[in-house]
């Protein structure tokens, strides 16, 4: 039987969500986990892989169980969030088709960067400390040049194993926000101190969002037009575009798929 599993976890002390020989993933410790409580050897398929430390919320996954345990009890739940590391959550296990696939079947990711501009010690785990003047107009005005179906490959690591670079996206916008130690706590902080970028597409490469967001950063800061993030999707390579930002300001935030608004 074919189970979809929703949790959120912390990226920080991963490479990521993909396993490898060489280094602790989300997907390496959720399916040693699953295997030791089901006493059968679990494969987990993701909805998308995600770069070293960066972290997720409500990222949905699927697995395959041939026993007759009931998984989709609170009871599995808390034994299985009894055996993950802290940085791991497990919300939710349901029964679905046979056939629905957690990468294939989705068709909306949405992703969150965060940019504190001041020092601030209670941002720096989750947000990237970035203190030089900006422009959001300006990055508003560039980020319009994404939304759209586009080669990205510009923006796509080097040495990428897919077979196109075409993604559409819906959405790329720059907002100022209010974190919730200024607000609750009245830590001494504007507003306009901290940004958050939010991007949606039906698929990401490797490395994209960061790249992205890198880019932007050169046109808030005027060292390139708005114009020239569109320059770079028509006709540039990964060498053209911005340096890439560190992974632990971004949060995979939302999978949707066709036949449900969200699976939040």
């Amino acid at each position: 039987m074919r189970y979809k599993i929703r949790f959120s976890f912390d990226g920080s002390n991963f490479c990521g969500w993909q396993a490898q020989t060489n280094a602790t993933s989300v997907q390496e410790c959720l399916q040693k986990s699953l295997s030791t409580l089901l006493n059968e050897r679990i494969s987990i398929v993701g909805a998308g892989r995600t770069d070293s430390k960066v972290n997720a919320v409500n990222y949905i996954a699927h697995f395959d169980y041939i026993g007759e345990a009931d998984l989709v009890t609170e009871a599995f739940r808390y034994k299985i969030n009894a055996i993950t590391p802290l940085s791991i959550e497990v919300h939710e296990v349901s029964a679905v088709p046979e056939d629905f696939h957690a990468r294939y079947d989705a068709s909306k990711r949405e992703y969150a960067y965060f940019l504190h501009r001041r020092k601030d010690p209670f941002m720096n785990s989750y947000s990237y400390l970035y203190t030089y003047s900006l422009d959001i107009e300006l990055m508003n005005e560039a980020a319009a040049n994404l939304v759209g179906t586009h080669d990205f490959s510009c923006f796509e690591k080097t040495g990428g194993s897919n077979k196109t670079s075409i993604c559409s996206v819906s959405k790329a916008i720059w907002k100022p926000f209010v974190p919730s130690h200024v607000s609750l706590l009245g830590y001494e902080a504007s507003p306009q101190d901290y940004l958050m970028f939010r991007i949606s597409a039906d698929r990401f490469l490797r490395n994209m969002v960061r790249a992205v967001v890198g880019s932007l950063l050169e046109v808030g800061r005027g060292k390139r037009s708005p114009e020239w993030i569109a320059s770079l999707i028509e006709s540039g390579s990964r060498s053209d575009a911005g340096e890439s930002v560190p992974g632990n300001a971004l949060f995979l935030f939302d999978v949707e798929y066709p036949d449900a608004e969200s699976q939040k």
